[in-house]
């Protein structure tokens, strides 16, 4: 079996991060990004396929790769309409994990946000919970799927005014958050990104949920 790895969303925050590490670890010759469009950055020995997302089930049907991670999300704000959200951490997720399986990959790991819930009633938890359902339909051998609180780190682009302000006040609010509500605490987003590293040398079958103590616990290894 393959161990060739396919990365979408390589461009944002946990993306970026994850990209670095393994490229870090030894682990980009069979690492292949898929992007919308070209970038300048140095990526090792990794693969950069830059094509429209219309196209990105025929690249992935010619990577076949063995493992895939979409880190692909957005914002209502930065999408503009639920619509335009709906259509990157929904549709594009689930259009990414329909291809990855088509193309025989065993594994596939999603970022995804604490309490999604397919049934919820606010908009974007109802959304991410959509896109898990999908996901899980899909019938992969292994599924993980990663529920973070509040993610800390540097973002490139346009500042996030309300996570901004939540970050700073991580310190204060995280002390109170404690038993069960201990996953609404904020993370380090290199510890997601080291959390997925880590789960891209699983082969135990299933469909997993890890939430923060456990992306903490993933990422020490």
């Amino acid at each position: 079996m393959t161990d060739r790895i396919l990365v979408v969303g390589a461009t944002g925050l946990v993306g970026g991060l994850l990209v670095r590490k393994l490229i870090a670890d030894g682990r980009d010759k069979e690492l292949h990004l898929l992007v919308r469009k070209p970038l300048k950055d140095s990526f090792g020995a990794a693969t950069l396929h830059a094509a429209p997302t219309a196209q990105w089930p025929e690249i992935i049907a010619t990577v076949k790769p063995g493992r895939a991670v979409s880190c692909l999300g957005s914002t209502m704000n930065k999408a503009g309409s639920k619509e335009a959200f709906a259509a990157i951490d929904r549709d594009l997720v689930a259009a990414v994990g329909k291809a990855a399986k088509a193309a025989g990959a065993r594994q596939f790991i999603t970022v995804s946000s604490t309490m999604a819930n397919a049934n919820a009633s606010g908009f974007y938890l109802k959304t991410k919970g959509q896109a898990e359902q999908l996901l899980r339909a899909e019938g992969f051998e292994r599924l993980d799927i990663i529920r973070p609180g509040l993610l800390r780190g540097k973002r490139a682009g346009e500042a996030r005014l309300g996570e901004s302000l939540a970050i700073a006040a991580s310190p204060v609010t995280d002390r109170l958050l404690h038993g069960s509500l201990r996953r609404f605490r904020s993370i380090d987003a290199a510890a997601v990104a080291g959390a997925i590293a880590a789960l891209l040398t699983e082969d135990t079958p299933g469909t997993t949920v890890h939430e923060n103590d456990a992306i903490w616990e993933l990422a020490k290894r």
